[in-house]
């Protein structure tokens, strides 16, 4: 028993520990810190972006002719994702389709904005994305650039 006590004692402080380190790690504010990188990003790249109240930044370079898509609305799209130091992780030059209301927040806000044949850029923060976990090769609290291409409305 006066074995047990101090065992006992070394483990709680072992496990308070692992749990304020990963508290520690857990509580970046990444809609803030986002934000910064991505008014430093337009800011350097010159573009003229839009905001919208939720935090996505969007630029039009071609706003388009055709039909303009909904939230719901199942499109195909070409586009280039990439990281605010340029690293693609991930692109689709003959373009992909799928529902809007399937894919990240980000990508169900934005898209909308064109009209078929449009094309410009989804500047896309953390919670509009993956959040602050890691997924696939994009680590949690990314802020990810697109350039897309809207096709198509199907």
């Amino acid at each position: 028993m006066k074995h047990f006590i101090p065992a006992l004692l070394a483990l709680t402080l072992f496990i308070s520990c692992a749990k304020n380190k990963k508290t520690e790690n857990t509580d970046i504010d990444y809609i803030t810190k986002n934000e910064q990188q991505i008014k430093d990003y337009v800011a350097k790249n010159k573009l003229d972006a839009h905001r919208t109240e939720s935090g996505l930044y969007y630029v039009i370079n071609e706003p388009g002719t055709g039909a303009q898509p909904t939230p719901t609305s199942n499109v195909t799209v070409a586009y280039k994702g990439s990281f605010i130091d340029g690293k693609v992780f991930d692109e689709s030059s003959a373009g992909i389709s799928f529902g809007l209301d399937q894919v990240i927040k980000g990508w169900t806000e934005g898209i909308p904005y064109f009209k078929t044949g449009g094309s410009g850029t989804l500047i896309v923060p953390a919670h509009l994305g993956y959040g602050d976990n890691d997924y696939s090769s994009i680590p949690g609290g990314s802020v990810l650039i697109f350039d897309i291409k809207l096709i198509s409305v199907n």
